[in-house]
């Protein structure tokens, strides 16, 4: 019988697959990196083969480590950078292009356009999004725009679109099923939030033909079954949910006001606001958490497009560490940053500015400065733009949080995550298993077949690891949120 549920996580620099059991524990888990294409500045791709390359990687790996076969698995759950954006031919697969990836700001010439033309607003009253080219509307409009021939395909039925959820579905499936769960529908600047459907007139502003688009469903339920080599004939995909929301539900936050922080390329900070769509004054986003049955769950989200990818530009651009590891140690070697103050917009503003055009600024340099400096600067950088976020999320919401979980990669760090909770003023808690991604798109398909009955049953599954509290005193705090708002506003 099987008895074990395999998770996909699709992230921005490589594939993670893993392995949990029906009661909730992780037995294996695998990762591996892929390329990160830059053509020109400003824009970032993949190769969807790429991408599925190292998910048949990763999940031999998986299945190896955990002494399971393909048979023993119960459902699958996929998990996926969102935005990120995918045209294929549907009768050969073959996709006409890179993948757009969420980061690429090579769109901002079409926001700025459809703004000018006063549609900002019915964008943002129908989809809970901005006008940004962190969007998936866009980056299909440029495919089909610049791709020679796209538009003649996509007029006659041979082209579809998908952000990776759907087109690791697609590939799952044998070509069998075309179609993405709500959450990852809602970043499209396509999706009705009110009727959970492709918006008509949205589709006809941003150029974009409905019949390439896939079938909306609910993030909790089977979409489809695998029909592919390497995955078995038969097996569910029951879970499906775009990598933050997939991480709000691993960390079990159910009710309404309880957040969340991943920590990944990029800090994305996730609020429940449960059945009611609580439209952001403050420069967030109105977003699906999750749909289960005819239920669905809200979210206001803000995001910063770099924070672990700024220790990544440290280690690979400056080439001051050799591994992501060794930031930690090596700003804890500093009382403080002398100084020295870097704002990791090295993509563009994201939430609560939207500033595509701004860039990454570091200041404060003397003769002193030195890179254990530089790297302390960095962790305070990442801390403080989650700071921005969550102040403007309290506006949205008229209250104080009393607590934030905290996931994803970068969380690991002790020093990042004391900072955290220093600036925020907040208590932060980190869950034993980091890797809620994952584990939220696990639960979610254990929960699409009935492993689980009840979210009930998933909260009773997580467990607290650390908490950091804060040490330091209003004024400092206040202080040093100055200091940053002025280094903000210089490139903003």
């Amino acid at each position: 019988m099987a008895k074990y549920l395999l998770a996909i996580d699709q992230g921005t620099t490589g594939t993670t697959v893993i392995i949990m059991d029906v009661e909730g524990r992780v037995i294996a888990k695998a990762n591996k990196e892929y390329r990160q294409i830059f053509p020109k500045p400003a824009w970032v791709e993949h190769n969807p083969d790429d991408i599925w390359n190292s998910l048949m990687d990763v999940q031999r790996e998986a299945l190896h480590k955990a002494h399971v076969t393909i048979n023993e698995i119960a459902a699958i759950g996929i998990t996926n950078q969102r935005e990120t954006t995918v045209i294929w031919d549907k009768h050969t697969g073959k996709a006409i292009s890179n993948a757009i990836v969420w980061q690429d700001r090579r769109t901002a010439a079409i926001c700025d356009k459809l703004k000018k033309a006063g549609h900002e607003k019915k964008f943002k009253n129908k989809t809970g999004l901005v006008l940004d080219p962190y969007f998936s509307g866009t980056k299909i409009q440029w495919l089909l725009d610049n791709v020679p021939g796209a538009r003649k395909k996509a007029a006659s039925g041979d082209l579809i679109f998908g952000t990776i959820d759907s087109y690791l579905i697609w590939r799952l499936t044998g070509g069998q099923t075309h179609a993405t769960d709500v959450s990852n529908a809602s970043r499209t600047l396509l999706m009705n939030l009110q009727t959970l459907n492709w918006d008509q007139e949205l589709c006809r502003i941003l150029k974009v033909p409905m019949g390439i688009l896939p079938t909306i469903k609910p993030s909790i339920g089977v979409f489809g079954e695998t029909s592919v080599e390497g995955w078995g004939t038969g097996i569910p995909i029951s879970g499906v949910a775009g990598d933050q929301q997939a991480a709000l539900f691993g960390q079990t936050c159910f009710e309404v006001g309880e957040a969340k922080c991943t920590y990944g390329t990029g800090s994305f900070l996730l609020l429940n606001t449960g059945n009611k769509i609580v439209k952001s004054k403050s420069g967030c986003l109105t977003t699906v958490a999750w749909q289960w049955g005819k239920k669905t769950t809200y979210a206001v989200e803000g995001s910063a497009f770099i924070c672990g990818a700024a220790v990544q530009w440290l280690r690979d651009g400056l080439k001051i560490i050799k591994k992501s590891s060794e930031i930690e140690e090596l700003a804890a070697s500093v009382p403080d940053t002398g100084g020295v103050q870097f704002v990791p917009a090295l993509t563009g503003l994201g939430a609560p500015h939207w500033n595509a055009q701004s860039r990454g600024m570091i200041s404060g340099l003397t003769r002193g400065s030195t890179h254990a400096h530089l790297a302390r600067a960095t962790l305070e950088g990442m801390a403080l733009q989650n700071v921005e976020l969550l102040l403007s999320m309290e506006k949205d919401l008229k209250k104080k949080l009393k607590l934030l979980k905290v996931d994803g990669g970068a969380s690991a760090n002790n020093l990042l995550m004391q900072i955290q909770a220093d600036y925020l003023g907040v208590k932060c808690v980190r869950p034993s298993v980091i890797e809620t991604t994952s584990a939220g798109a696990a639960f979610m398909a254990g929960l699409g077949i009935g492993v689980w009955k009840s979210m009930e049953d998933i909260k009773k599954i997580w467990q607290k690891d650390q908490e950091f509290i804060p040490k330091i005193n209003s004024s400092a705090r206040t202080k040093r949120l100055k200091l940053w708002s002025e280094a903000i506003n210089l490139i903003s």
